[in-house]
């Protein structure tokens, strides 16, 4: 098993959504960027619920979840895994959320990509010191998922309820 390490979150003073992974997966490790597998779904959902063709620049599709008031992070700040599995996460040190909610406190809710993000937050930080934060664990956008990209999008479509299409609320 090899040490993961997860990236600085991107977050500013506007973000209102924070979305948690786990754990980068291989392929964004190898190339420091949220969601590089090109067989998850993140990015084309994200797109899909704002109606906006998926943008294929990396530093483009950061400025475009911030300027929805969408900040990316993982719960876990370093692990041990083989692979890209979460299943094969061991060792994991959760990230310093009570620092980061301190910094941006206009975070008014929290999606978890899938169970492992939701389950690691839980048992790792918990749910109670943050307020009135709301903590939902959404359906994981990883080719590792089964379920149809049609069901995933329309699960995801809770985010517009945090943020509107005109930015952040």
């Amino acid at each position: 098993m090899s040490e993961a390490k997860s990236f600085q979150p991107i977050i500013d003073p506007t973000s209102k959504v924070l979305i948690l992974g786990s754990m980068p997966g291989v392929q964004s490790l190898e190339q420091q960027k949220y969601y590089a597998n090109p067989q998850n779904q993140f990015w084309r959902i994200i797109y899909s619920i704002f109606d906006t063709p998926l943008d294929p620049d990396y530093q483009h599709r950061i400025a475009f979840i911030k300027g929805k008031g969408i900040g990316l992070w993982d719960v876990l700040e370093s692990c041990d895994r083989e692979g890209s599995l979460d299943s094969n996460i061991r060792n994991e040190k959760a990230n310093d959320f009570v620092s980061l909610f301190k910094t941006f406190p206009n975070i008014h809710c929290v999606l978890f990509n899938g169970t492992k993000a939701y389950e690691a937050f839980r048992k790792g930080v918990g749910f109670d010191r943050f307020g009135s934060t709301t903590f939902k664990r959404m359906p994981s956008t990883s080719p590792a998922n089964a379920q149809k990209f049609e069901q995933k999008l329309s699960e995801w479509y809770v985010l517009l309820n945090y943020i509107d299409t005109k930015g952040v609320l």
